[in-house]
């Protein structure tokens, strides 16, 4: 069951990463990695080719979530030199007319294998149930992804049988808050 009220925030930090609001200049960042066919691979194509409208179509999706409390992914900044590495947050979805509160994470390709998206959906994970936002939560992955897959499950996350969403076969991988509760320590709770 999604809670009523509606509470987030950025400045979110890991070890590693610091998060911030999106801003409409980021498209930038995004356009070598939309023209990239192995990095969206499993991301909705949304019927633009141009990748630099196709940047601004993904920044202005999350300026619309975050206007319209659906929450919005983030950027995930390294802390040691100030650079982007990707984005990460929480997403309002719908799935089978059923609201979903997702963590959701794309990641600049130069950055994948270094273990920022478990670090960062880790985090966004922890956000989502400390504040109360949900009573379980999301990753909604291709069923091809298997590197999303796995930070699923190294996040704490199972799967569960495979639909079809905005055309993709998507696995859903869940955890519920009371499963979450028994990873923290007891000093954290």
């Amino acid at each position: 069951m999604m809670d009523i009220s509606y509470f987030y925030t950025d400045r979110i930090q890991t070890e590693r990463l610091i998060t911030r609001f999106l801003q409409p200049e980021d498209y930038k960042i995004w356009i070598p990695f939309l023209a990239d066919k192995e990095c969206t691979q499993f991301i909705p194509y949304y019927g633009v080719d141009d990748y630099e409208e196709r940047a601004k179509h993904l920044i202005d999706k999350q300026l619309g979530r975050y206007r319209e409390n659906k929450y919005g992914l983030q950027l995930l900044i390294d802390k040691s030199n100030n650079e982007p590495v990707g984005m990460c947050g929480l997403l309002l979805q719908d799935v089978e007319g059923k609201p979903e509160l997702e963590v959701g994470y794309h990641l600049l390709k130069e950055h994948w294998g270094k273990g920022y998206a478990t670090e960062a959906a880790q985090a966004f994970k922890d956000f989502g149930f400390d504040h109360q936002q949900a009573d379980s939560i999301v990753s909604m992955i291709d069923v091809g992804n298997t590197k999303s897959q796995q930070v699923a499950l190294r996040n704490g996350m199972f799967p569960e049988p495979v639909f079809r969403w905005q055309g993709f076969e998507i696995n859903i991988y869940r955890i519920i808050k009371e499963d979450w509760l028994k990873t923290k320590s007891p000093l954290l709770s």
